[in-house]
């Protein structure tokens, strides 16, 4: 009987030591899993448009500027890794700088997310000059297809990236919010992560075919 009572606990314990993935995680993954689906027919779009009118493509194209928006690229890219160091700060629960801690690990998870809201906020600022720039020189949206094709891709991203930066002020808010910084706040702080690469990568090949592919 004894036995028996003490298998029972034991199944007991390594059921509950059993680590099962975290619903809000597993989630936003499958979210995810969509918008890519999302932005695969923005790509389909844009490369069945181009493929129809090559010559308006040819010549659209010229009044890109890819050493500006070469930067911009690199700012949301640098976003993205100043991201992941407030990832690591929040696995440590260091919501806050703590000074004992090597230079890398001084910032808490709150720092390294302003930085890079702030980093964030410089590339949607950069997208809107950069339309600005482009009307001025006579390609509105409804230009041609080229022009239909480019705000919409861009611009549907440019919401997404928006859409990060309100997340990432959720996050910050609810970390000054609590107590105590816990799981749930760790949590919060890699899913919003997770959201943040995806847009990162969906830039970087939407830059690839857009700036580079003419």
């Amino acid at each position: 009987m004894g036995s028996v009572t003490t298998s029972t606990a034991t199944y007991s314990q390594a059921m509950r030591s059993v680590k099962r993935p975290d619903p809000v995680a597993v989630g936003t993954i499958v979210w995810l899993g969509s918008e890519v689906m999302f932005f695969a027919g923005l790509f389909a779009i844009y490369f069945t448009l181009r493929s129809t009118s090559p010559d308006l493509w040819a010549e659209e194209t010229q009044l890109l500027n890819v050493p500006y928006a070469l930067v911009n690229t690199i700012i949301l890219v640098l976003s993205s890794v100043t991201c992941q160091m407030g990832v690591f700060a929040a696995e440590r629960f260091q919501p806050y700088p703590v000074k004992q801690n090597s230079f890398w690990q001084r910032w808490g998870m709150v720092e390294w997310f302003w930085l890079t809201f702030a980093l964030g906020a410089i590339f949607v600022s950069g997208q809107v000059w950069e339309y600005a720039q482009l009307v001025a020189e006579g390609m509105p949206i409804d230009a041609n297809a080229y022009a239909s094709a480019f705000y919409l891709t861009t611009g549907f991203h440019a919401l997404h990236v928006t859409g990060g930066l309100i997340a990432f002020l959720l996050v910050i808010g609810r970390a000054y919010a609590v107590k105590n910084f816990g799981r749930k706040e760790m949590t919060s702080s890699i899913v919003v992560s997770y959201y943040w690469h995806f847009v990162d990568v969906v830039w970087i090949a939407l830059f690839a075919v857009i700036y580079f592919l003419k």
